[in-house]
């Protein structure tokens, strides 16, 4: 055998055995006449020490060991004389006796350590490298253990595994699809599903009652730190549910894990708020509630003074930062620059301190009494010390948005967003639909299928814009981990939705007429939840990208840059496919 241990488990308690190993060389160091090797495996590292003076000849060898050669060793193990509390292993090491070089390594292009040399393109061009890394392998070990846990709790809760088909039909209703020509079928494609959504919902017709699968999503959407063309998803549907039941289940599952996987007991409900009140305190549907710094609409008290900003906008909104009245010019002017930035694109930003004495000085002065400003401290309950920033513009959704971007880098700089305190909500009692630009029309905010809420159902033929629908989102330090919704069983409400979302009765029938039809054969009340895996994963291992909890991530550009894909076809790859292609725009 290569190894009868790793190279994590050894411990004092082994002294005197003879033992062989197998690994990786992380570090290799002469001292006079003895040269030491620290070994490295998935487990752990073990010190390894050849001595010139018992065999000069297997410690000229391991002079000639480089980084990262796989290498195997035996000898006795010992108590090191100079112990290092740093590491499990500390307190032994091998007196090898024995050395074989299973494999030599060029060296590599950056450092194998927590702390690496390496840049993210580099070192996600040599992943296979990266993975050696300890803290990008804990990341894996969370994610198996997460996905282990996940199991045993819906396995209890009676739920089935089930696998759904990689290659569906594609539904252009949601993001864009990621489609895969039929070689078989020229001129058609299937698509990669964004979602098992239509197929869990036909498993509930089936009588599968409570299905989950784990499983790979892919959406062509642009990315950033918490997106990946490809994804994970712990997904989950039940039957004969409303709202209150799924929520409670998946609650219960948000709580086991913290407790198994963080040892975090929260005993109390998670506090649930409405979309409208998210966007009207936070200005995101994902608010973060670990600090407070609430918005407040400020209309009523700086309208009408003469500054024509905040004169003819049509919401003005304020935060108030408990503490901060010292900040410096410099400080503002960069918070200025911040919320001005192209990302955020707020046209500038208005603070007022309030001074020991009580007294408000504003960069807005010149059109404000006191008397005012003191209106303004008290809508703002601000005390002495404490500094308010507003931010006012022509859009509401869109001024609330660039408001919450600067309450959270106000967060951010006042050390309020500790990734070791969770604050878990449930944001519900969506909006129905959204109005895209774009297609000119109502959209449906989540997707076609999800129920509206029972008393608004009237509203569909009257206002449908104003419906809500028994959606709901976990949301877990401003990160969306989850969400779901109560789904439609009946075909009379789907079409219903078909024809709001401007479907015609052919293109709905075409699209999703299996799904329709099956609903006529006795379909339960049925709802569910998917949480994102990677987004868990992250958000236990304190990560401000999901990407280092995934094995072969892609980099900013939706790119594999160390399979280098995705790349062209060859021609005999087109012609089987009988695919043309035009030359890229320009």
């Amino acid at each position: 055998m290569y190894r009868t241990n790793t190279c994590g488990e050894l411990r004092i308690d082994a002294a005197g055995r003879t033992v062989t190993l197998a690994g990786w060389v992380q570090r290799a160091r002469k001292m006079g006449g003895m040269t030491f090797v620290d070994l490295r495996d998935r487990y752990g590292i073990t010190q390894i020490v050849f001595n010139n003076d018992t065999d000069a000849a297997l410690c000229e060898q391991a002079n000639h060991l480089g980084r990262e050669w796989v290498i195997q060793v035996t000898g006795t193990v010992a108590e090191r004389t100079a112990k290092n509390p740093n590491l499990p292993t500390g307190d032994i090491e091998i007196i090898a006796s024995a050395l074989t070089v299973l494999n030599s390594a060029m060296t590599p292009p950056f450092t194998i350590e927590e702390e690496t040399d390496g840049g993210d393109d580099l070192r996600m061009r040599y992943r296979y490298l990266d993975l050696r890394r300890p803290n990008v392998r804990r990341n894996l070990e969370l994610r198996h253990r997460m996905t282990i846990a996940v199991r045993d709790y819906l396995d209890k809760q009676g739920f089935l595994e089930i696998e759904t088909p990689m290659l569906v039909g594609s539904t252009p209703e949601g993001a864009r699809d990621f489609v895969v020509p039929s070689r078989m079928n020229p001129g058609q494609f299937y698509a990669l599903p964004q979602s098992p959504q239509t197929l869990k919902q036909l498993l509930m017709v089936s009588g599968m009652d409570r299905y989950f699968q784990i499983v790979k999503c892919f959406r062509d959407e642009d990315l950033r730190a918490d997106r990946q063309p490809e994804f994970t998803q712990i997904d989950c549907e039940m039957s004969f549910v409303e709202q209150d039941d799924v929520i409670n289940l998946f609650e219960g599952m948000a709580k086991f894990l913290f407790k198994e996987i963080r040892g975090v007991e929260l005993t109390e409900p998670f506090p649930r708020m409405s979309w409208a009140d998210a966007m009207k305190y936070y200005g995101s549907d994902k608010p973060d509630t670990r600090f407070g710094m609430t918005f407040v609409e400020l209309d009523s008290v700086l309208k009408g003074h003469g500054f024509s900003v905040f004169d003819n906008a049509a919401y003005i909104g304020g935060i108030c930062a408990e503490g901060c009245a010292s900040y410096t010019r410099k400080q503002l002017d960069q918070l200025t620059d911040y919320v001005k930035r192209p990302q955020i694109g707020a046209k500038g930003m208005v603070y007022a301190r309030v001074e020991q004495d009580g007294n408000v000085k504003s960069s807005v002065d010149k059109f404000y009494t006191q008397e005012t400003l003191q209106q303004l401290r008290q809508a703002m309950d601000a005390k002495p010390g404490d500094l308010i920033l507003i931010l006012s513009g022509d859009d509401v959704m869109k001024t609330r948005k660039q408001l919450c971007e600067l309450r959270l880098e106000m967060g951010r700089q006042l050390g309020l967003r500790d990734k070791n305190k969770f604050s878990c909500l449930w944001v519900v009692d969506f909006p129905m639909f959204e109005w895209s630009e774009e297609e000119g029309r109502l959209m449906a905010m989540h997707h076609p299928f999800t129920h509206p809420k029972d008393e608004d159902i009237p509203m569909l033929d009257t206002d449908p814009a104003a419906v809500r629908a028994d959606a709901y989102d976990m949301v877990i330090n401003g990160v969306e981990v989850g969400g779901g919704s109560i789904r439609i069983h009946d075909s009379e409400l789907q079409a219903k939705m078909f024809e709001i979302l401007g479907f015609t009765p052919e293109k709905a029938q075409e699209q999703f007429g299996f799904l329709m039809n099956a609903f006529k054969f006795g379909a339960p009340p049925h709802g569910g939840l998917a949480y994102g895996l990677d987004r868990w994963v992250s958000l236990f291992a304190g990560l401000d990208s999901i990407r280092d909890c995934i094995a072969f991530p892609k980099n900013n550009s939706g790119r594999d840059v160390m399979l280098d894909a995705p790349a062209p076809l060859d021609a005999r790859q087109l012609d089987e496919l009988q695919l043309d292609l035009r030359p890229a725009a320009e």
